[in-house]
C-alpha cells in the first residue's frame, strides 16, 4: 500500500502504459538503440537519481520509485543532488551508477540541458534511460520519458487565476495581475509559461487582464533555480515599484507552490490583501494555505501516476516487452521525439479539494473535515 501520493486522479498502469507482445533486448525499448543483451532479470539494481530535497514532491517520488521499485523485484538505488540541485552532483552520481553496474536509469534532472553525456555512456553501456518528469534534452540517448501533461498543467495554472479573479470580484475587470515563470535549466517551465499563456494573452490583449509591471516574457517572469528566495525578492520589487501607489493587484501567476508562497509571504509582509494566488504541486503547506483561503489553487501532478508509468517502463523491460507509450510525438528533446507515458494533471482549489485528494494518504487529512 502506499504511503503517500496515490491514484487520486484514478490512473492506473493500464491507462498510461499498454505492452505489446513485441520482445526486445536490453537497451532497445523501440528507441532506435540496438545494444543487444538480455531483459532485466529479477533483483536487478536500478539507479534513481533525483535533483534535490528542498521539493516535496521528489522526495515522495523517491520514495514511492524505492517502494514500488522492490515490491516489482528490483534493487533501487536512489540518490539526490545537493539540496540547491547541483548539476555536478548529478552528473558524477549517474557516472557512479553506470559504473556500479545498474540495469536501468530513472532521472529526475536537475538540469535536463546537461545530462547528454552521462546518458549516452549509459546507452554505451546497454542501460536503458528513463526521463522522470523532466525531459532530458539533445541527445538520442534517451529511450522513454515518464511526465505529467506540463502543457496542461499551465493551462490550468492560467484559467485557475482567471476563474478566480472572476469569482472573486465578478465586476473587477480589468484585473492586474503578475507573472511568476519557473526556472530557465528546467524544460517544464516553458511548458507552463506557454499554457497559462494561452490563456492569459488573448484577456492580456482584449484589455480585461493587465499585467502591472508590463513584465510578460519568460525571461521577465523566470526564476532562477526555483528558488522562493528570488520569487520573494521579486514580489518585494513589484511591490516596491508597481504597488506603492496603492494601485489594487488582483492576482498572481504562481508557478510552483514553494514560489506561491513566498510571494504570498511578501504581499503579507508589506500590509496588503492577497490577492488571488495559483500554485502548481499540491504541496501539503499549500494544500493547507488553499484550506485557509490565502492561495486559491494549485494544479496536482500526480507523483504516484509517474511513479506508476516509470516502473512499469522497467517491468516492461524485465519480461522483454516494448513499452507503448500514449504519446509519440510530442516531446522533441532537440536529438529526438521521446516517447512518453503522459499523466493529466487537476486544478485543485477550496472547493474541490476533498474530491480530487480525498484518496491520497498524506493529503486527504488536511483537506476532509
Amino acid at each position: 500500500m502506499r504511503t503517500s501520493a496515490t491514484a487520486a486522479v484514478g490512473f492506473g498502469l493500464a491507462a498510461v502504459l499498454t505492452l505489446s507482445s513485441c520482445a526486445t533486448g536490453r537497451g532497445s525499448s523501440g528507441s532506435g538503440s540496438e545494444d543487444g543483451g538480455g531483459a532485466l532479470a529479477a533483483g536487478s539494481l536500478v539507479g534513481v537519481s533525483l535533483p534535490n530535497k528542498t521539493s516535496e514532491n521528489w522526495v515522495i517520488a523517491g520514495e514511492l520509485l524505492t517502494d514500488d521499485l522492490t515490491a516489482a523485484g528490483f534493487e533501487p538505488s536512489v540518490q539526490y543532488a545537493s539540496s540547491s540541485g547541483t548539476v555536478a552532483d548529478q552528473q558524477a552520481q549517474i557516472q557512479t551508477m553506470i559504473d556500479k553496474g545498474v540495469e536501468a536509469l530513472i532521472i529526475g534532472a536537475a538540469d535536463g540541458g546537461q545530462l547528454a553525456t552521462q546518458v549516452e555512456a549509459a546507452h554505451d553501456a546497454g542501460i536503458p534511460v528513463i526521463a522522470f518528469d523532466r525531459l532530458i534534452e539533445n541527445t538520442e540517448a534517451v529511450d522513454y520519458y515518464a511526465t505529467a501533461d506540463n502543457l496542461k498543467v499551465g493551462t490550468l495554472m492560467g484559467q485557475a487565476l482567471i476563474d478566480g479573479m472572476r469569482k472573486r470580484d465578478p465586476s473587477g475587470a480589468p484585473y492586474t495581475i503578475e507573472i511568476f515563470s519557473g526556472s530557465p535549466d528546467d524544460s517544464n517551465s516553458a511548458l507552463y509559461y506557454d499554457g497559462y499563456m494561452n490563456v492569459l494573452k488573448p484577456l492580456i490583449d482584449s484589455g480585461e487582464v493587465v499585467v502591472g509591471s508590463g513584465q510578460v516574457t519568460f525571461e521577465q517572469t523566470a526564476t532562477e533555480g526555483w528558488k522562493p528566495e528570488n520569487a520573494g525578492r521579486r514580489m518585494d520589487g513589484l511591490l516596491n515599484s508597481t504597488y506603492s501607489d496603492g494601485t489594487e493587484l488582483d492576482g498572481v501567476l504562481g508557478p510552483a507552490d514553494i514560489l506561491s508562497r513566498a510571494i504570498i509571504t511578501s504581499i503579507q509582509g508589506a500590509g496588503q490583501d492577497v490577492p488571488v494566488v495559483t500554485g502548481h504541486d499540491a504541496e501539503s503547506e499549500s494544500v493547507k494555505w488553499i484550506m485557509q483561503r490565502l492561495q486559491d489553487s494549485t494544479v496536482y501532478s500526480n507523483p504516484g501516476a509517474m511513479v506508476d508509468s516509470a516502473v512499469s517502463i522497467v517491468v516492461a523491460l524485465s519480461k522483454e516487452q516494448n513499452p507503448r507509450a500514449n504519446d509519440t510525438t510530442t516531446f522533441d528533446n532537440g536529438a529526438k521525439i521521446v516517447p512518453a507515458l503522459v499523466n493529466p494533471p487537476l486544478t485543485v482549489t477550496r472547493d474541490n479539494a476533498a474530491e480530487v485528494l480525498g484518496d491520497n494518504p498524506l493529503l486527504a487529512p488536511l483537506v476532509t473535515p
